[in-house]
């Protein structure tokens, strides 16, 4: 079981950079890839939130639930 993180596809949907959408949500590049990559462990509810914002999207546009 895991999450899968769908980053990358909404931000080539909207066609916005790494380094546009840091800037636009206030975190780092560095911080920002590892989320992308799907190695973080967790997120902020307010970071998922700012995100969603710059990207026009739900949270489960991004985030993914899946079963072995």
């Amino acid at each position: 079981m895991g999450i899968r993180v769908n980053l990358d596809v909404m931000m080539a949907k909207r066609k916005m950079s790494l380094g546009e959408l840091a800037d636009s949500v206030g975190i780092t590049q560095a911080n920002l890839s590892i989320l992308k990559t799907g190695k973080a462990k967790a997120i902020r509810f307010s970071t998922l939130e700012a995100i969603c914002r710059a990207l026009e999207c739900q949270p489960g546009d991004i985030l993914e639930f899946f079963d072995d």
